[in-house]
């Protein structure tokens, strides 16, 4: 048996097989759903989507023993479908989180074209997460990735593309791509035989990790055998006490304006609630002169269709009036394991928030501090509260490796930005030392740091 790939511009491969549940809830048809029906991917949007699906091909003797491989008409029947990988066709850079507005730059400055470029990712989520759908029983292996990487390569020559990205991948999933790839190149070979025709030259392409910095909150009381927090007070105890004290001290702000807050979850979240959020949503962008990337009728769609995945913080002012809202959505706890075990990798996301106006450490309250009670009150081990921020650091966040992997096509960029990417690790790697170094917890409670930074 052979694997081989197909590329598809719609979702009719969903139904092919019995697919795994992803690991994050942005991976979830549903999700992928929400964003086609209001039209936040699609040409329109700038994230023209194709799916790369890879196949398993059976072999068969056929009358005279001889053993092939089927087609043609009797193809359907001997095709077993084991993964997906999404693709984007993109012209842009918005949604995305990880930045290389350098290397369109570069390519700009000796006239070549950057644009259009390849994505693959959770769109307008800056969350680590399998990028990849499998069928049930399937593991991710380098010769799923390998047909998967064809694929890409074969849309890249199509459209003319000058990259592929793929953005908050598993470390799992960096660490197979660079293992299997190769990392450098004879470039004056590359270049003459690509300018030959030699269609084979850019499988010697190699593909380039780039690591960023995020801060995730753990659910674990290392003083009690590493179990998940009592309570958010069993928490502020694993902080210098003048650290607890400026949280304290900042709920208490909070409280003074008048200003209270309260969780809803899934269909106890009314339409009048999501309008409101919505309103403060726009606000965000709004004050930056921006238009947001996600409309109200999104929204909505995730609320019809992923209630169970969906929590809302909400703030209110003296009146009862709603002035600030921080939209969460969250994984099921498995089934298998013990409700709040340490087993239990299930994660709060933090994404969508927005206030009609400003309030003294409100954003902290509702985006991080909700947060971390309920992410304590349901049991979920770790806490994603977005990108970017050492406003996170200092309240319990701890720095975290992420990865993306890199492909360019055109081998005369190959060796300045495999440079960039190994200085861009190393000073990340740097980078999350100092973070490390910066965090609030007593000497008890200060977890393991992993310096770790691939030269690859």
């Amino acid at each position: 048996m052979s694997l081989e790939y197909a590329l598809i511009n719609d979702t009719s491969w969903q139904s092919q097989a019995d697919w795994q549940i992803p690991d994050t809830p942005f991976m979830s048809f549903a999700f992928w759903q929400a964003l086609a029906d209001t039209g936040a991917i699609g040409e329109q949007a700038g994230w023209l989507p194709i799916f790369i699906l890879v196949h398993r091909v059976t072999d068969y003797a056929d009358s005279e023993g001889n053993t092939d491989t089927l087609v043609d008409s009797a193809a359907e029947n001997t095709l077993q479908p084991v993964a997906v990988m999404p693709v984007f066709i993109k012209g842009h850079h918005r949604g995305e989180f990880v930045f290389d507005h350098a290397w369109a730059e570069a390519y700009a400055r000796y006239g070549v074209d950057y644009y259009p470029r390849l994505v693959t990712s959770a769109p307008y989520t800056p969350i680590t997460g399998q990028r990849i759908w499998l069928a049930k029983g399937e593991t991710l292996n380098e010769d799923i990735l390998k047909i998967a990487i064809a694929g890409i390569d074969d849309i890249a020559q199509q459209v003319g593309a000058s990259s592929w990205h793929g953005l908050f991948v598993t470390p799992e999933l960096a660490s197979i791509a660079t293992a299997s790839i190769p990392t450098e190149i004879d470039v004056e070979l590359a270049i003459a035989a690509q300018e030959s025709g030699v269609e084979s030259a850019v499988i010697e392409l190699p593909i380039f990790e780039r690591q960023g910095c995020q801060f995730l909150w753990q659910n674990k009381d290392l003083l009690n055998d590493s179990k998940p927090f009592a309570d958010f007070d069993a928490f502020l105890m694993t902080l210098k006490a003048k650290k607890r004290k400026t949280i304290r001290a900042e709920r208490r702000k909070v409280a003074e304006q008048g200003i209270s807050c309260q969780r809803k979850c899934g269909d106890a979240i009314s339409d009048a609630d999501w309008k409101a959020f919505y309103h403060c949503y726009v606000m965000t962008y709004a004050v930056r002169g921006q238009q947001p990337y996600l409309t109200i009728d999104f929204f909505m769609a995730l609320a019809a269709s992923m209630p169970e995945h969906i929590m809302l913080a909400q703030a209110l002012d003296a009146s009862g009036e709603i002035i600030a809202s921080s939209l969460f959505l969250y994984d099921r706890p498995d089934s298998d394991k013990a409700y709040g075990s340490v087993d239990n990798n299930a994660t709060l996301y933090g994404r969508y928030w927005g206030a009609l106006g400003e309030y003294d450490s409100l954003h902290f309250e509702l985006c991080y501090y909700q947060g971390i009670e309920f992410a304590i009150e349901q049991g979920l081990m770790s806490f994603d509260p977005g990108t970017q921020g050492e406003h996170k650091l200092v309240r319990g966040f701890i720095p975290t490796t992420t990865h993306s992997i890199h492909r360019i096509y055109d081998p005369r960029f190959v060796p300045a930005i495999g440079d960039f990417c190994a200085r861009d690790r190393l000073h990340m790697a740097q980078y999350r030392q100092q973070a490390f170094e910066a965090l609030p917890f007593n000497a008890d409670n200060m977890p393991e740091f992993d310096g770790s930074a691939s030269s690859r």
